[in-house]
């Protein structure tokens, strides 16, 4: 009987390259196949019919996306195309083949007005063009297959690609002192264990037990940028002078959330997560780096 085939979109970027990482651990359970823009291009959602047709996956897990923040602001046609309209079509094929659409959201849809964490029912309301393109992703997935499990999650970071704890470190490395931002509050969530509870879902449907819908996964804690950034410094014997300031001192094309911490009880309760803390997993991340 042939094993499971799980399709991760996105294979360059942080988490799809996580995932690579995992996959020799579920070697003898599923088969992997790992696609990026040459296999189906986001920008050009008509490409993905054409792969699915090629390729019947029983997963997919959709990395792809557009996380330009800023830029997205101003390409928004890209922003949309990518993070909505592709979306929207690969749930739209997993509904026509029968497989389970996985995708990730971000803590972005959420106004950042909030002082409690947000629970998977508050209402959405995006303070930036790229927090809107992911609300619209997860309502067309959604809307296109009931076997959806979409997870939202926040401040995403690893040892591989574009992230705040790659630019810290860099910066420390080239500046006496920085200034980053005080009052924006979020968790932190180290890539690889977002890879790991995306493979303990679907461990979870491969013995019966699915639940579908939206979902919310970060590392545990809540702290603020400056706090992560001088926990960088900490844990890397940096020497730099990091200095708080507000956002308004720090003004950027988009608006962040200034609270965006998020209730991650649900997947807890429903998948059996365990969530690590935040620190404990910057200290892993960093002795990746450090090879």
């Amino acid at each position: 009987m042939p094993k499971p085939l799980i399709v991760v979109t996105g294979k360059n970027g942080q988490l799809g390259w996580e995932l690579l990482q995992l996959s020799g651990r579920f070697a003898g359970a599923f088969d992997f196949l790992f696609a990026g823009r040459e296999d189906m291009d986001m920008s050009e959602p008509e490409t993905i019919p054409v792969f699915f047709e090629n390729i019947k996956p029983d997963y997919v897990i959709n990395c792809a996306a557009y996380t330009a923040v800023d830029k997205a602001e101003t390409d928004q046609e890209t922003a949309y195309t990518v993070n909505a309209t592709a979306a929207g079509m690969i749930a739209k094929e997993c509904h026509r083949y029968g497989c389970v659409y996985l995708g990730i959201s971000t803590d972005y849809v959420f106004d950042g007005k909030g002082t409690a964490p947000y629970t998977i029912g508050t209402t959405c309301d995006p303070v930036n063009y790229y927090g809107y393109t992911k609300y619209m992703g997860e309502q067309l997935a959604l809307e296109h297959c009931e076997q959806s499990v979409i997870i939202r999650t926040s401040w995403v970071y690893s040892s591989h690609g574009h992230n705040f704890v790659k630019t810290m470190l860099r910066l420390m490395k080239e500046r006496p002192e920085i200034k980053v931002v005080h009052d924006q509050l979020g968790s932190p969530t180290y890539a690889a264990d977002l890879a790991e509870v995306l493979m303990q879902v679907i461990e979870s449907m491969q013995h019966g037990r699915a639940h579908y819908g939206i979902y919310h996964y970060s590392n545990a804690g809540a702290i603020s940028w400056y706090d992560f950034a001088l926990a960088i410094k900490a844990a890397a014997g940096m020497h730099c002078e990091v200095l708080p300031i507000p956002t308004a001192a720090y003004p950027t094309p988009a608006k962040r959330p200034a609270y965006s911490v998020l209730d991650t009880s649900a997947i807890q309760a429903d998948y059996g997560i365990v969530l690590k803390d935040w620190k404990q997993q910057l200290h892993q991340c960093l002795s990746q780096l450090a090879g």
